[in-house]
C-alpha cells in the first residue's frame, strides 16, 4: 500500500531534513516516527519544549497560552510541534540551543497485553504489560495509553530499565473522577486485556555524560517510576554508582516499592533510599524531599540531579539543588499534573 502524504516539513536547522506528514498528522509525531529527534516533553501543549520557528508555510494549531509561548514568540512564528498540523509545505527551524545530538528512538504504535496488576499503595497500582516486539527507549521516557472508547490518551513513564524491553512496568495512581483511572484502569482493566500504546516520548532521560558523577533523585508520588528506570539503568552502566533516592509522599500508606529500594540499597553499596512523609508523623523522615536533601548534603557540586513529580515539588527541588551549588546543566526535571476530571467522582 502506497503511503499518502499531505505536506512536507523542511527542517532547515537539522541538516536540511525533509519530513513528509500524513493528512492531519502533527509535526512532532511525523518527526519521531522517522527517527528525527525534536525536543519534547509533555506532548500536551503545556510545556513549550517542542517549539520551533515556522520560516515559511502555514500550520493549524489550537490557541497557545502566553505562559507557554510568549506573545512575541507567537508573532515571530514559533509554534508547538506537538499541536501543529501542516496546511501547506512548511519550512521550520529548531532553536539553536535545542538542536539534537542524536536521532533518538522511533515512535511506534503497539498493542500490549496486561500481565499483572498489583495494588502497591493507597490508590496506586503497579501494572506490567507484555509487548511482542521489544521497545527501544531511553531510561526516563514514557508512552501514551489510549483510553478505550475515546480519543483521549494518558501518559505513563516506564519504570523498567531499557534492558527489559519486552515487559513494561507502569505506576498508576487513581485520580478521583479520572477518565483513565476511575472509569477504566481501576474500574474494569484486568490481566489478559489488550491495550494500545504509542511511544516512546519525552526527553527527561538518563544522560551518559553523568557517568562519572553521583546522582540524587527526587521523586514525588508516582514520579518514582521514571527515576526507578534511570537508577536501574545507571547501575547496569556502573554497579558502583553513588545514587541517593528520595521518595516523597503525603502519608506513609502512599509509599510503595519500599522493599525493592531497601533491597537495592543492600545489594549495591552506593545506593541510598530515603522515604519522606510530609503530612503525618511516622518512624522515618518527615517533611519534603528537597528539605531532606538540603539537610543531608553540604554540597551538590559533584552530583547530577533528576526530579519528577508535581510542579511545586520539582520547583522546590531545583532551588534546593542550586542552593547546594549543583550545576544547572546537571539538573534534569519532569513535572506532571493530573488530567482534569471528566466523569463524576
Amino acid at each position: 500500500m502506497v503511503e499518502q502524504f499531505a505536506f512536507t516539513v523542511d527542517v532547515k536547522s537539522v541538516a536540511n531534513k525533509q519530513i513528509p506528514c500524513h493528512p492531519e498528522q502533527k509535526m512532532l509525531d511525523a518527526f519521531l516516527r522517522r527517527g528525527e529527534w525534536i525536543p519534547n516533553s509533555c506532548n500536551q501543549g503545556t510545556c513549550g519544549t517542542c517549539k520551533v520557528k515556522v520560516l515559511s508555510g502555514t500550520v493549524a494549531h489550537p490557541p497557545t497560552p502566553d505562559s507557554v509561548l510568549s506573545y512575541q514568540e507567537q508573532e515571530e512564528g514559533f509554534v508547538l510541534t506537538c499541536q501543529s498540523v501542516p496546511t501547506s509545505d512548511v519550512v521550520i527551524a529548531v532553536p539553536a540551543a535545542d538542536k539534537p545530538s542524536s536521532t533518538g528512538h522511533l515512535l511506534r504504535d503497539m498493542t500490549a497485553t496486561v500481565l499483572q496488576m498489583q495494588t502497591t499503595a493507597t490508590d496506586t497500582l503497579t501494572i506490567s504489560v507484555g509487548i511482542d516486539e521489544p521497545l527501544e527507549f531511553s531510561a526516563g521516557q514514557y508512552v501514551e495509553l489510549a483510553i478505550p472508547g475515546t480519543n483521549d490518551v494518558r501518559q505513563y513513564s516506564m519504570a523498567n530499565p531499557p534492558s527489559q524491553s519486552n515487559v513494561l512496568e507502569f505506576h498508576i495512581r487513581r485520580q478521583p473522577g479520572g477518565l483513565a483511572t476511575d472509569a477504566w484502569i481501576f474500574d474494569s482493566l484486568t490481566a489478559g486485556d489488550a491495550i494500545n500504546l504509542t511511544g516512546p516520548w519525552g526527553d527527561f532521560v538518563y544522560d551518559d555524560d553523568d557517568d562519572e558523577t553521583g546522582m540524587i533523585l527526587l521523586a514525588g508520588g508516582t514520579g518514582l517510576a521514571p527515576l526507578k528506570s534511570i537508577a536501574l539503568h545507571a547501575l547496569t552502566v556502573n554497579p558502583q554508582r553513588e545514587i541517593h533516592l528520595y521518595h516523597g509522599v503525603r502519608r506513609s500508606a502512599d509509599l510503595y516499592d519500599v522493599e525493592f529500594w531497601e533491597s537495592l540499597a543492600r545489594n549495591y553499596s552506593g545506593v541510598r533510599y530515603v522515604p519522606c512523609v510530609s503530612r503525618e508523623h511516622w518512624s522515618g523522615r518527615t517533611g519534603y524531599v528537597g528539605d531532606a536533601m538540603l539537610a543531608d548534603f553540604d554540597s551538590c557540586r559533584n552530583y547530577s540531579g533528576y526530579l519528577c513529580g508535581p510542579p511545586a515539588m520539582v520547583d522546590a527541588g531545583v532551588k534546593a539543588f542550586k542552593r547546594k551549588r549543583m550545576s544547572a546543566r546537571r539538573i534534569r526535571r519532569e513535572k506532571y499534573t493530573p488530567a482534569p476530571a471528566l466523569i463524576n467522582a
